[in-house]
């Protein structure tokens, strides 16, 4: 018996023992079913069952966006850090530290440049998993390095935007940003360049008050929740109940305030069809008859 329990039955349960991974099932934040996580992320992070577009992160979108998924990252500028000396539950330098060993990037915004659907394109994606996406003056100095990139290349500009807004620990320096971005576009629309944006869920507070609404086609992601002020704060302000779905892709879309909702998987096709269109000034000539 001692032979049997002491060698047998640990032999025969290291056999039948299997290793499973913890991250091996992802729950779907809408519909709360359970997706195999590599099922999940060869659907481009949208549920199977209910088509709920979850968050991507920066290495995804440029992936899924440029044909092939090859490109190019640049280097962006670099800015004072904790120029307030802001503190509230840790130091504001300990939090851009820690947000940094988290999610392996610098910032909320990375730049890069690649083909899509056969055109040169520079694309600005703005990380969630850093900080909530939100905009500060490293954020401002990337877009602005985006918007010259595309001139250098004579090539159009899109940027994915996802963020909580402005980045309270820089104060107004934060706040800037936004008339700072508004130049950026502006360098485009001198340069005859297209300007695309696709809002992804969430895009709120002063990125929506800036740039993120000054695409020449403005897309959205399907169900993005898109708008300034969150829809409580609104309806304890004007005192009325918002109506149903205000602020998500499809009631702005029937609004007049978006283009078009294109599903995730749509997007690179899509795309590369409106650069070919509206990057006229690219297109080989026709040969004189």
């Amino acid at each position: 018996m001692s032979w049997l329990t002491e060698y047998v039955r640990p032999k025969i349960r290291s056999l039948l023992k299997r290793e499973v991974p913890d991250n091996l099932w992802t729950n779907c934040e809408s519909c709360e079913q359970m997706i195999l996580t590599k099922d999940l992320r060869k659907a481009m992070n949208v549920c199977p069952h209910c088509g709920y577009h979850m968050r991507a992160t920066v290495p995804e979108r440029l992936e899924w966006t440029f044909d092939n998924g090859e490109y190019t990252r640049i280097e962006l500028p670099r800015v004072p850090v904790d120029p307030l000396s802001f503190r509230d539950r840790k130091r504001y330098t300990d939090r851009l530290k820690d947000e940094r060993a988290k999610s392996q990037l610098d910032e909320s915004m990375a730049v890069a440049h690649g083909q899509i659907g056969g055109h040169n394109a520079v694309v600005a994606v703005m990380a969630f998993e850093f900080i909530a996406g939100t905009m500060g003056a490293a954020l401002g100095e990337a877009f602005l390095a985006a918007a010259r990139l595309a001139i250098l290349q004579q090539s159009p500009l899109i940027v994915f935007t996802a963020s909580g807004g402005a980045r309270m620990q820089e104060g107004m320096i934060s706040l800037m940003q936004m008339p700072r971005t508004t130049v950026g576009v502006q360098m485009l629309k001198e340069a005859g360049l297209p300007y695309f944006v696709v809002l992804t869920n969430p895009t709120t507070g002063g990125v929506s008050a800036s740039f993120a609404m000054l695409g020449d086609v403005q897309i959205a992601e399907p169900n993005a929740l898109i708008g300034f002020a969150g829809q409580r704060v609104i309806e304890d302000t004007v005192r009325e109940k918002l109506p149903e779905g205000f602020q998500r892709a499809e009631y702005l879309l029937e609004h007049g305030m978006l283009d078009m909702v294109v599903k995730r998987g749509d997007l690179p096709v899509t795309l590369g069809q409106l650069i070919g269109q509206l990057n006229y000034r690219h297109i080989a000539p026709r040969p004189a008859a």
